[in-house]
């Protein structure tokens, strides 16, 4: 039967392996990937919005109307709203592979 309960040896090792910083290769990796998703969620609003705005929406009804109008508004802010997120996750992960790359440079030193 094993014990549940941590060692020190175990401790320190779970405490190293969280206090770690992940590389910079991994790092501008990341970022890659995440500009990628970027470029495309950009891309996808691009369109989504000229498709809105080459197409009136129906007007039969004035809360028929509303609702379209609400709609093309939500699902632009949303798209959008991702293409940012992704955009600002690029920018922090170069931002980190940098301040990685200076502290190892300054720990050689």
């Amino acid at each position: 039967m094993t014990n549940p309960t941590p060692t020190p040896n175990q401790e320190t090792q779970s405490e190293e392996a969280t206090n770690t910083l992940p590389g910079p290769l991994r790092c501008l990796t990341g970022a890659m990937i995440s500009g990628g998703l970027a470029i495309a969620l950009y891309s996808l609003t691009s369109s989504i919005a000229q498709s809105f705005a080459s197409k009136p929406p129906p007007a039969s009804n004035m809360t028929v109307l509303k609702i379209a109008i609400a709609v093309r508004t939500l699902v632009v802010g949303v798209s959008t709203l991702a293409t940012f997120i992704f955009a600002f996750v690029t920018i922090g992960l170069v931002a980190l592979a940098i301040k990685v790359s200076f502290q190892r440079l300054t720990n050689r030193a």
